[in-house]
């Protein structure tokens, strides 16, 4: 579920193939799709709840509908921790709701979370019908871990960024459409700095194409909006080069970046992209509970922000090319903390490799 705001008529969009507004007008919260009514509540902002009013129909159409709802409240109010919801004595519909894992029942009253609601991957994935891949093992260059999925294709994950009024996505890097911008992003003296991959037309063509048969890694390309802003590596560190550092998990999740748009650093860019990868990631598989990265150990910056973004320094510890810093965010911490929002004190952050 893709999603836009627009912050002078106070209506938050969100869906995919069906385009839902949100629209708040005091205390009357409405959900409009194709043009008509959904579903409309009353929300009391002094109390958390929010209250069932007309008929609620098709119990899908609530889920959906709920879901566009909360996501809006949690977001215009960030202060929340919980909507109480009111169903107006409709039991099968609380049922509906605890079975999709979008409300718990406390005291016979359907709660829905935010650290909940964040983890319902259709929100937010592009395939999100796609169930998490049997577990089985194979050998990788002497390295025991379990067999990864199919590589996706296209977009595999988008959301709403209040704060910007736009859209993070990522896709998976196409060569024929993207070798140009990564190529002109490698050659970048402020990135080769970092990533050593300079080179010719040739050289990134081969690069990406040994990422992309590779089963471990998937590369992907940022963008806000339509307009890409920068390159994306994901792996699965069990059969990655960190490995032999730390004790990892079959389903840990490492990643690189590249923000080869000078326009797209800083705060409110960052503090959009950065979690937006974490919460694809922890999305992705529900069995990844952890997330990694090996930033240089002298790149303070990027330490810096990795400790906003709610990273923990493990150690240092040295590759045969650089000196790094292990740092670990954990799946539990991303969604209690609602870390996919920034803190309102945040200072101003810049990100390379």
């Amino acid at each position: 579920m893709s999603a836009s705001f627009d912050a002078g008529s106070g209506a938050f969009r969100a869906g995919t193939d069906v385009a839902m507004s949100v629209v708040r007008d005091d205390e009357s919260v409405r959900v409009i799709a194709g043009g008509e009514l959904l579903l409309s509540f009353r929300f009391d902002g002094d109390r958390g709840t929010v209250a069932m009013s007309g008929d609620v129909g098709d119990p899908r159409r609530l889920v959906s509908g709920l879901s566009a709802a909360a996501e809006a409240l949690f977001g215009w109010h960030p202060s929340l921790d919980r909507l109480v919801l009111d169903l107006r004595g409709r039991p099968a519909a609380a049922s509906t709701l605890a079975r999709d894992g979008l409300a718990v029942i406390v005291d016979g009253a359907p709660v829905l979370l935010p650290e909940m609601l964040m983890q319902r991957r259709e929100a937010w994935l592009s395939d999100a019908a796609r169930p998490a891949f049997p577990l089985s093992y194979v050998m990788t260059g002497g390295k025991r871990h379990p067999r990864r999925p199919p590589k996706p294709a296209g977009r595999v994950y988008s959301r709403f960024i209040p704060w910007l009024s736009d859209v993070v996505s990522f896709r998976v890097v196409d060569i024929e459409r993207d070798l140009a911008l990564v190529h002109r992003w490698l050659n970048d003296p402020r990135v080769d700095a970092f990533w050593n991959e300079a080179g010719d037309l040739d050289k990134h063509r081969q690069y990406l194409s040994k990422l992309l048969s590779d089963p471990h890694m998937l590369p992907l390309i940022g963008c806000f909006g339509e307009r890409p802003f920068g390159y994306f590596e994901l792996y699965w560190a069990k059969e990655n080069r960190i490995a032999p550092f730390y004790d990892a998990d079959d389903h840990d999740r490492g990643w690189h970046v590249i923000v080869g748009e000078d326009e797209f650093r800083g705060r409110d860019f960052i503090t959009a992209w950065l979690p937006s990868l974490m919460h694809y990631m922890f999305l992705d598989d529900h069995r990844t509970m952890r997330i990694v990265g090996e930033p240089a150990a002298a790149h303070l910056q990027q330490l810096r922000n990795l400790d906003r973004a709610g990273f923990a320094r493990i150690k240092n510890f040295d590759f045969p090319h650089k000196r790094a810093t292990l740092v670990m965010l954990l799946r539990e911490r991303f969604f209690a903390d609602r870390l996919w929002q920034p803190a309102a004190k945040d200072t101003p952050l810049e990100t390379q490799r």
